[in-house]
């Protein structure tokens, strides 16, 4: 078997596989050879890159489409939210309208106007700015789904809640509504999509509304930060997440503190969630105590 060649040009890059051949550097059968792999038409990649949603959506406006600006969950996950979009799936870019769109397999090209504020660079590509990629997304999600998102990209400091909000309110065409719907919930102070959730059922909820990010104090001096509080019945409920099994020891001291104070803690866990009835039964009942 004749050795593999992976010229010094390529390793670790990604490249236009004609670009390759015509420069001598690899021919047709070293290019289905196993030192690369075929990311797009022509594309390929060294076999030893990990292949990301990132590196597709670098690769599509870099290579492909250089014109086109990346929109929806592929430039969500340019500004860091990189769950919104798996690996395999399909990379969204936009492009002006009466441009050639230069589809192909794995990229959903959109035509819309972008103006200047909507597009900013990140990761060496034009991606929609963090304020309309959220709101682009809010308008297809469902309203929660929405909420949580916009929460995620305000508590990452990609944006605030005032120019979400001033965005929204000039926002057009399909699901526009229900992303000022998602807008007005929105507050931007969870610190998990779980939060947001819980956040959103204690809104719909009978009970007192609750104070979020609370923090306690006794004598002056800091006790303890709370999810949620109702100050006046010292009652508190955090969201426990699976990270809290990491710092047992240190949760401890904290309810220890916050149990010194007055304070009662409940905690709710994501099967909580899925039984919404009886989690705001317990919480009624521990107010009412």
């Amino acid at each position: 078997m004749p050795p593999v060649r992976r010229p010094e040009q390529l390793r670790g890059r990604v490249f236009r596989g004609s670009t390759a051949v015509r420069r001598g550097w690899l021919t047709a059968n070293d290019l289905r050879g196993p030192a690369w792999q075929r990311l797009f038409p022509d594309v390929y990649a060294d076999a030893g890159l990990e292949v990301t949603h990132t590196l597709r959506t670098r690769t599509v406006a870099r290579l492909l489409l250089p014109h086109a600006v990346v929109s929806g969950a592929s430039a969500a996950v340019l500004w860091g939210l990189t769950d919104l979009a798996a690996p395999a799936e399909d990379v969204e870019m936009t492009v002006a309208p009466g441009t050639a769109r230069g589809a192909a397999p794995g990229v959903v090209v959109r035509r819309r106007v972008l103006t200047g504020d909507c597009v900013r660079p990140v990761s060496g590509v034009r991606a929609t700015a963090p304020a309309t990629t959220a709101l682009e997304l809010a308008a297809r999600f469902p309203l929660d789904d929405g909420v949580v998102l916009l929460d995620r990209f305000v508590a990452a400091k990609l944006t605030t809640l005032t120019t979400l909000r001033v965005e929204v309110a000039e926002l057009g065409g399909r699901g526009c509504r229900r992303a000022r719907q998602a807008a007005a919930l929105a507050d931007g102070l969870a610190a998990s999509p779980q939060e947001t959730r819980l956040r959103l059922l204690l809104h719909r909820s009978p009970l007192p509304t609750p104070v979020p990010q609370h923090v306690v104090r006794q004598q002056g001096r800091f006790v303890a930060r709370l999810d949620f509080a109702w100050p006046e019945r010292r009652v508190g409920l955090e969201y426990e997440g699976a990270w809290h099994t990491t710092r047992i020891g240190e949760d401890r001291r904290r309810i220890e503190a916050l149990q010194a104070a007055g304070w009662r803690v409940l905690f709710v866990t994501a099967a909580d969630l899925r039984s919404p009835a009886a989690l705001l039964a317990r919480i009624s009942a521990a107010l009412a105590e």
